[in-house]
């Protein structure tokens, strides 16, 4: 199990987004939590907790954000983006595997 503060999530570097989901940690845990955020460890989906050895507590509640999908064509081009709503938990709601 890797430690939680060298998690890598597949953020992709909206400041838009970051700052929604900040925004969202300073409501929930305060201030001083959110200064400490880091899009690339503080939040992952589910799935990736559990990957990394970590699984979300019963009752916790997602952090809803967006992310925007690219559609290429067969030689690579973007064709199309569209968003995608994304549920994010972060690192105070989750715990080791036993």
């Amino acid at each position: 199990m890797e430690s939680i503060n060298q998690v890598i999530s597949a953020y992709r570097g909206s400041p838009t987004t970051a700052k929604m989901v900040k925004e969202e940690i300073a409501r929930r845990y305060g201030e001083d939590e959110a200064s400490k955020y880091n899009p690339y460890t503080s939040c992952l989906t589910f799935r990736r907790w559990l990957q990394y050895g970590y699984r979300v507590r019963k009752g916790e509640r997602a952090i809803r954000s967006i992310t925007y999908l690219e559609e290429k064509d067969k030689l690579g081009n973007i064709i199309n983006t569209y968003p995608k709503g994304v549920a994010l938990f972060h690192r105070l709601q989750v715990e080791p595997v036993s």
